[in-house]
């Protein structure tokens, strides 16, 4: 009965799975899309290692209102602290 539960279990898996790939397909992204993925992953490793980066770095790679809910956050978090 517990081998019946878990191929259920299995089956509703791949199934949602299945539905999720179909409702959003993965896409190859652009060089440009690349580059400022990489880039921002570096900031956040610098961020989560408590290194200073530079705001000028940051309003680069982060749109207007990236940069924006950044900073909000950083003072309602005390994030520097």
């Amino acid at each position: 009965m517990a081998s019946q539960s878990k191929k259920q279990s299995s089956n509703f898996r791949k199934l949602l799975q299945e539905r999720i790939q179909n409702a959003n397909p993965s896409r190859e992204l652009t060089a440009d899309e690349s580059k400022r993925l990489k880039k921002l992953e570096g900031i956040a490793d610098k961020l989560k290692r408590r290194e200073n980066v530079q705001n000028r770095q940051l309003q680069t790679w982060l749109s207007e209102v990236e940069y924006e809910q950044f900073e909000y956050e950083c003072v309602t978090a005390d994030f520097f602290i």
